[in-house]
């Protein structure tokens, strides 16, 4: 179930990289950019409860490390974000494709002191609490 929805990601991504959102309202972007700034800003400047309010409660966190496919639960990735301590990170939303209640975007986050930097990729779902990140899938940047 996991790598089929892994694959649905990739899928949409590549589309979402490639076409242009059709039918969009600039309702939905406004609030998924409002998402996804609740991430970066949660993350990087050390706000745990905003970092959650981005997040379905079911998040994964996917990385490849060895070759091989890691899972990281949401549970835990917000607990590894310390309140008030911020990471010195910037993040930038890069890109957002949408159609009607499913979304992927694409974030990218760097830390100024090292040459690091990160590239997310997110599944975000339309709910009646509003945008969720589902599923996040990230990397390290090789420069």
């Amino acid at each position: 179930m996991t790598i089929r929805i892994i694959g649905l990601a990739i899928i949409f991504m590549v589309i979402g990289y490639t076409l242009q959102a059709q039918d969009s309202t600039d309702d939905d972007m406004d609030l998924i950019k409002t998402t996804l700034t609740d991430y970066i800003e949660g993350s990087t400047n050390g706000q745990p409860k905003r970092l959650a309010g981005a997040f379905h409660e079911d998040l994964n966190l996917y990385y490849v490390r060895d070759g091989k496919l890691k899972k990281w639960s949401g549970e835990a990735y917000i607990e590894d974000t310390k309140e008030g301590e911020p990471t010195g990170e910037i993040g930038k939303i890069i890109s957002i494709d949408f159609e009607n209640d499913i979304a992927v975007a694409k974030v990218q986050v760097a830390d100024k002191e090292s040459s690091s930097t990160y590239v997310d990729y997110f599944m975000l779902v339309k709910l009646k609490e509003g945008w969720k990140i589902v599923h996040k899938m990230f990397t390290k940047r090789v420069k």
